[in-house]
C-alpha cells in the first residue's frame, strides 16, 4: 500500500509542476524562420555580434529551434550537437569563438526539445531518425559538408553520423560518449560500465523518471544544473516543465536498443578525422570504452583526457574550444 501511496504524491507533485500554458512552445513559434544564407539573412545581420540568434528550421518535416551564427559564403559550418538533460544552450561559450574564427555555426535543439520536432511515437526516437535529422538540417542550411561536434547523447548521435553519412562530415569532435561499438562492449562485459550505466534502467522505465524529475517543480533536474550558468539553467528548466518534453528526450534512451552500437550492418572503421576529449572522473563513461574505440579510427585520431566531470562544457570551456579550433583548422 505505501508504494502506492507514495507513486500517487510523486505523480500528482509532478502534474502540478508542469507548464501547461506551454510558455517555452510558444516563445519558440514566435522566433523567425531561418531562410537562405547567413550572409543575406535578416535574422543574423540583426543578431548582436556578441551572441548568436535563435531561430526555427524546417527540416525533416519538422521545426528545429536553434542557434546559429557567422557568416554565409565560403565560411565552413560547424554543427553542434547537444545531449541530455540540456539544449543547444550548453555550446554558448564555444559558439562565438568558432564566429570569430570564421566559421558559421548551428545548434540545433534536437528531437524531442525542440516543440516543432516533438513527436508522440517512441519508435520516432530511434538513433536512425536522429541521424536523419542532423543531415536534413545541414540539408536545410546549404551545408553539403559540415564539420561535427557532440556532447553526451549529442556525441552518440554524432558517431552515428559520422559512421552513416562519411562524406558530409568534414570532422568530428566527440565529447564523454565514445565509439558506439566500443561502448556497448563495455556496457556488455565491463563491470564497471555496467555500474556507471545502471540509471539506464530508471530511464527506460515507463512514466516514472518523468514524474521523479519533474516532481516538487523540477526539483532533481535543477540539482543537474546546479554547476551551469544562468541561461542554462532559466532555459532547460523551461523546456522540461512542459509535458511531454522529458517523455521526449527520454525516449531517446528507449529505443537505444534499435540502432546505436547495436546494428551488425554498421561500417565500425572511421576515416574522417576524429578528436574525443573526456574527463577521467565522469561518472556515467569509464576508460574501458575509451581505450578500446581507438581500434576503429583508421584516420588521424586525438584524444585528451582532462581531470573534470562529465559536464566539460560547464568546466573547462576554454579548454576544450582551443582545442576544437585546432582540429577544425586542421581539416
Amino acid at each position: 500500500m505505501l508504494p502506492v501511496v507514495v507513486l500517487t504524491i510523486v505523480g500528482i507533485g509532478s502534474s502540478l509542476s508542469l507548464d501547461r500554458d506551454y510558455n517555452h512552445t510558444n516563445e519558440t513559434a514566435a522566433l523567425p524562420l531561418f531562410s537562405g544564407e547567413f550572409a543575406s539573412s535578416s535574422v543574423a545581420s540583426s543578431s548582436p555580434s556578441s551572441a548568436p540568434a535563435l531561430v526555427r528550421i524546417q527540416a525533416n518535416g519538422f521545426e528545429f529551434r536553434a542557434r546559429i551564427a557567422g557568416s554565409g559564403g565560403d565560411a565552413p559550418t560547424v554543427i553542434l550537437l547537444h545531449g541530455f538533460p540540456v539544449t543547444s544552450a550548453m555550446w554558448e561559450p564555444m559558439i562565438m569563438p568558432l564566429v570569430d574564427a570564421s566559421y558559421r555555426v548551428i545548434a540545433p535543439d534536437q528531437r524531442g526539445y525542440s516543440p516543432g520536432a516533438r513527436p508522440e511515437e517512441a519508435g520516432a526516437y530511434a538513433i536512425g531518425e536522429l541521424v536523419s535529422d542532423v543531415v536534413a538540417i545541414a540539408d536545410a542550411v546549404g551545408a553539403e559538408t559540415f564539420h561535427l561536434i557532440g556532447h553526451d547523447w549529442g556525441s552518440a548521435v554524432g558517431w552515428s553520423t559520422v559512421l552513416s553519412h562519411p562524406d558530409r562530415v568534414l570532422s568530428w569532435t566527440g565529447l564523454s560518449i565514445a565509439h558506439p561499438t566500443a561502448f556497448f562492449y563495455a556496457l556488455e562485459n565491463d563491470p564497471d560500465q555496467q555500474s556507471r550505466s545502471g540509471y539506464f534502467a530508471l530511464f527506460t522505465m515507463p512514466w516514472v523518471p518523468e514524474a521523479l524529475f519533474t516532481f516538487n517543480n523540477l526539483v532533481v533536474l535543477k540539482a543537474f544544473y546546479s554547476a551551469m550558468g544562468p541561461l542554462e539553467q532559466e532555459e532547460y528548466q523551461a523546456v522540461f516543465a512542459e509535458p511531454r518534453a522529458l517523455t521526449s528526450a527520454l525516449n531517446w534512451y528507449r529505443e537505444m536498443d534499435g540502432g546505436f552500437g547495436r546494428d551488425p550492418q554498421m561500417v565500425n572503421e572511421t576515416n574522417t578525422p576524429t578528436l574525443f576529449i573526456w574527463g577521467n572522473r565522469d561518472e556515467a563513461v569509464g576508460r574501458s570504452a575509451i581505450q578500446s574505440q581507438k581500434r576503429y579510427m583508421t584516420g588521424p585520431y586525438r584524444e585528451i583526457e582532462l581531470d573534470a566531470d562529465h559536464w566539460l562544457m560547464s568546466t573547462h570551456a576554454d579548454e576544450i574550444t582551443s582545442a576544437v579550433l585546432e582540429h577544425l583548422n586542421a581539416n
